[in-house]
């Protein structure tokens, strides 16, 4: 409990469930900013298509650094690239 009583106005929810299979699965990878994120994003996309070959991935690399994509001009964007994706890998490269 919180001495000042504020209460998050956002309610709290589980988890999202998690997919069973990933074949034929729309598989977005998130990039960020640091330099060896999209050598790792390549990496990751070459191994989940030998892997299921019937995948696809769409790569989104923000070009925000520190910070949230969802709280910049590209919101529009990067909120049509979920829409579009049955799940997110997020690769953070450092």
């Amino acid at each position: 409990l919180s001495p000042w009583a504020d209460v998050d106005p956002v309610p709290m929810r589980g988890i999202s469930p998690r997919l069973d299979n990933l074949a034929g699965k729309k598989i977005g990878l998130y990039v960020n900013t640091k330099r060896a994120a999209m050598p790792i994003a390549k990496s990751v996309d070459k191994r989940l298509k030998e892997m299921y070959p019937d995948i696809q991935t769409i790569i989104y690399q923000s070009k925000e650094p520190n910070v949230n994509e969802i709280e910049t001009k590209n919101k529009e964007k990067f909120t049509e690239w979920l829409k579009g994706i049955d799940a997110a890998i997020a690769l953070v490269g450092d």
